[in-house]
């Protein structure tokens, strides 16, 4: 009987580490699922794919400090190193789709332009 509760007691406490060690390495696959997402597509983010960048960002973040005492140097070194990559494509993200849309906006005005300039010479001739 008491080797049954033993060996219970061992799988259930073998069960809570499997678990909690699945949870923490499943937080830091989402960071770096979420730093490739940025690097590839934050160029053309939205006002609500930002907002939707941010709140994940902050629910990761939230995950990770759950396990904060539980992570090897190494792993919070990759998880640091994420953060960063995290924040530096939704800077350049940032950065690059407000020039993209201002570079729209040079070229619509030149349209503009050119186009009064052709109407303009039309009726002269």
């Amino acid at each position: 009987m008491k080797t049954k509760l033993f060996m219970m007691g061992f799988a259930f406490s073998a069960l809570l580490t499997l678990t909690g060690c699945s949870t923490k390495m499943r937080a830091i696959n989402q960071l770096e699922d979420l730093s490739t997402e940025l690097r590839e597509h934050s160029r053309y983010y939205n006002a609500r794919d930002w907002e939707w960048a941010g709140e994940r960002f902050v629910e990761i973040r939230k995950k990770i400090s759950e396990h904060e005492f539980d992570y090897t140097p190494e792993q919070k070194r990759r998880i640091g190193q994420l953060e960063g990559e995290c924040a530096g494509y939704m800077a350049k993200g940032v950065k690059e789709g407000i020039f993209d849309k201002i570079k729209g906006i040079g070229n619509e005005i030149n349209g503009i332009i050119q186009g009064i300039l052709h109407s303009i010479t039309d009726y002269e001739e």
